[in-house]
């Protein structure tokens, strides 16, 4: 059975997983630290009883980054070194399965977007993308005129949704041939492939 215990902990004493598999970039951090500075230490660190770090690896690097000298954990004990690993990973990977109501988002966005985008993760551009995009009804009509019979399509994704998209363009790469389009294109290929289900649906 597993213990939780709210604690506040040196900086120094706890100690990164090595085998953490999840990624933060110089960018990321400073957009935590800068949420730090603004919000407070919002969401303790997680980790087990000899201060390994389960979850807060992001929080972490920048609490080191702001030289913050304690922050507050949650002691989690009980757990074997098995689920201690899983814990890890269904942290991370958990969160990353959620999506948006873009329509909700676009209204709070509207509203905050000003004065909090860069401290809620995003940028500029994802901000003007956002609020620019227009309300579709189905899928648009291409204008007629002479285009190649290959385009180049450029798209701006959060970090979470790139994620999805090629995990979701490995699977369809494995099903196999697509189509005869003369196109040796294998991202190309998947990503029809994908439209080609979703249009399908309903």
């Amino acid at each position: 059975m597993e213990f939780y215990e709210h604690k506040v902990l040196a900086v120094a004493d706890l100690i990164p997983y090595a085998l953490n598999s999840r990624t933060h970039s110089d960018e990321q951090v400073a957009q935590i630290a800068a949420s730090i500075r603004e919000f407070g230490f919002t969401n303790p660190v997680l980790v087990d009883e000899q201060n390994n770090l389960i979850a807060g690896h992001g929080r972490l690097m920048a609490a080191r980054k702001l030289k913050m000298e304690h922050v507050p954990a949650v002691v989690v004990t009980g757990l074997d070194d098995r689920r201690r690993r899983a814990l890890v990973i269904a942290d991370n990977k958990l969160a990353l399965n959620s999506g948006w109501d873009m329509d909700a988002l676009k209204v709070e966005l509207k509203d905050l977007g000003v004065d909090f985008g860069g401290l809620i993760g995003f940028s500029d551009d994802e901000l003007v993308a956002l609020m620019e995009s227009p309300e579709l009804d189905g899928m648009p009509e291409l204008s007629d005129g002479d285009r190649e019979p290959f385009q180049q399509m450029t798209f701006t994704l959060h970090d979470e949704q790139a994620e999805q998209v090629r995990a979701a363009m490995k699977k369809a790469k494995a099903m196999g041939a697509f189509v005869d389009t003369g196109n040796e294109n294998g991202n190309g290929n998947a990503l029809a492939r994908i439209c080609e289900v979703f249009n399908g649906i309903g």
